[in-house]
């Protein structure tokens, strides 16, 4: 009898896992189809969403007070985007989606922006520019910041150590074994 149950056990487990698996494809489809959903919307978690830098820099001016600005205008650029990077810059990323995707991040991955950390900085430096300046040199600070990401990445290649290493060899097709 309790050999019974276990086999009748197993053998639901078993099917049951093995109808519930998802293979790569169809997780990958399934992300693609709500990243595609997620940057046609306007607003997200009842945020809105700005659709381009001008939109997100009238978000900004509507969210921070005068004060506020007065500060953030006072310090340069890059120590504002240092200092605001974990409270301002945690927000937008937080609010408009960069992790999952949004309309305005999918814009800022259309300029060469991948990384929802850069992504923020970008939206705080310019913003800053914005309000002191009024010159936003986007072209130049995407090609500054897109520099410092690939040295980063080449940086840390240089460190990286080799864990395994395989050489095969790998049987002759039957089409080349004649020869």
């Amino acid at each position: 009898m309790i050999l019974r149950f276990q086999v009748v056990f197993f053998l639901l487990t078993v099917v049951g896992s093995a109808i519930g698996q998802t293979t790569q494809e169809e997780i990958a489809a399934q992300y693609e189809a709500a990243y595609q959903k997620r940057i046609s919307k306007e607003y997200l978690n009842r945020v809105y969403i700005p659709m381009d830098l001008a939109d997100a820099f009238n978000q900004l001016n509507n969210l921070i007070d005068d004060n506020s600005k007065k500060k953030f205008k006072a310090v340069g650029e890059m120590e504002a985007a240092r200092k605001l990077h974990f409270s301002l810059g945690r927000w937008i990323i937080h609010n408009w989606g960069f992790y999952d995707g949004s309309r305005f991040s999918h814009y800022l991955k259309g300029l060469g922006l991948t990384y929802p950390d850069d992504m923020a900085r970008f939206v705080i430096i310019t913003y800053h520019r914005n309000l002191t300046t009024g010159k936003l040199e986007v072209k130049q600070l995407l090609e500054a910041m897109l520099k410092d990401r690939e040295e980063e990445h080449q940086a840390k290649m240089k460190q990286g150590e080799v864990l395994f290493e395989e050489t095969r060899i790998l049987p002759k097709p039957d089409s080349l074994k004649n020869n």
